[in-house]
């Protein structure tokens, strides 16, 4: 490397380091370790394994006994999730003072309070296969909804993330749902309640909000939005109700949006595809846009026609 080369990095480098001493929040350079985010997308594959012990096993042993192969996926886990609640605890207010012996203790607490949960998770994620199954007549066999539906893998993350979430866990539950998020263009805040029954088809660019409730038998498809009708108010309305509340047994058409805290969905409603909603609706209702104005141009020899599409449910049912 030639000298003026040399002298070059060094004269950057010096740019930076006077850069870095801004105060700014990226130039934070904090006293303790950060969550290892492969480490944590390690521990969900386990975890998958864990609830689908009979579809995610390691195909390099001949012999399979569940017992052993659990016992010892559960030591990995705890092994490593442990170390990571202990980590990302320094972020919570009421351990930011707290000694390392005192962390260590709350996060063995946490993590296996978390896995007494797996039992209660796997009952719900059985519900929600068989709704993929029950709702989509594309499925051909439950296997293929387990092994390939990104909106089922949206889901167990967001039920193994939200157990977290509950436990005060901060940092980890996101960094799984946003994982999920990359991987299948679903975007579920761990804080998001959901029941069972749940059936997400397709799913791409669906987002749903971090306080929405949703109850059992509800089937979402792609580019749903169930949102905040505002944020302006940035971190004031941290803690508070945001976004809507879906009852049970509702279906929700493609490209609609449901906005506001306040916003309830009673049972039984059918939402028509690309409605906008930021009021509450009642149990039973048919929710749908207005007749829309279609125009066709079939050639430059015709002039331009225009039609209005009646409702109907070739426009009601987007799929």
């Amino acid at each position: 490397m030639s000298e003026t080369m040399q002298e070059r990095i060094n004269g950057i480098t010096d740019l930076l380091m006077a850069d870095y001493r801004k105060g700014r929040v990226i130039d934070e350079i904090k006293t303790f370790d950060y969550p290892d985010r492969q480490v944590i997308i390690d521990i969900l594959e386990k975890l998958k394994t864990v609830i689908y012990p009979g579809y995610y096993r390691n195909s390099n042993y001949r012999t399979y006994t569940v017992r052993n192969h659990v016992s010892i996926l559960l030591e990995d886990i705890i092994y490593h999730l442990i170390k990571q609640t202990s980590i990302v605890l320094k972020y919570a207010p009421a351990y930011q003072e707290a000694d390392s012996a005192a962390i260590q203790q709350a996060s063995e607490r946490i993590v296996f309070s978390f896995l007494e949960r797996i039992p209660k998770i796997r009952e719900y994620i059985e519900t929600d296969i068989a709704a993929a199954y029950d709702g989509d007549p594309a499925a051909y066999n439950k296997d293929e909804i387990i092994c390939t539906y990104p909106g089922l893998f949206a889901i167990f993350t967001n039920r193994i993330a939200h157990e977290l979430f509950l436990l005060d866990v901060p940092l980890i539950p996101r960094i799984m749902t946003e994982y999920a998020h990359s991987l299948t263009g679903i975007d579920i805040h761990p804080g998001t309640t959901i029941g069972k029954y749940f059936f997400i088809d397709h799913g791409t660019g669906i987002v749903i909000g971090e306080t929405t409730e949703i109850g059992n038998n509800v089937k979402i498809y792609q580019g749903v939005t169930l949102g905040a009708l505002s944020t302006r108010g940035g971190q004031n309305l941290r803690g508070k109700k945001r976004h809507p509340t879906i009852c049970d047994n509702v279906t929700i058409y493609s490209g609609a949006s449901i906005l506001g805290g306040e916003t309830v969905v009673g049972k039984d409603v059918v939402v028509g595809g690309n409605a906008f909603i930021t009021t509450s609706i009642p149990e039973g209702a048919k929710v749908s846009v207005k007749t829309q104005e279609l125009t066709y141009n079939y050639d430059s020899k015709r002039p331009v026609e225009r039609k209005d599409v009646e409702l109907d449910d070739a426009w009601f049912y987007i799929i």
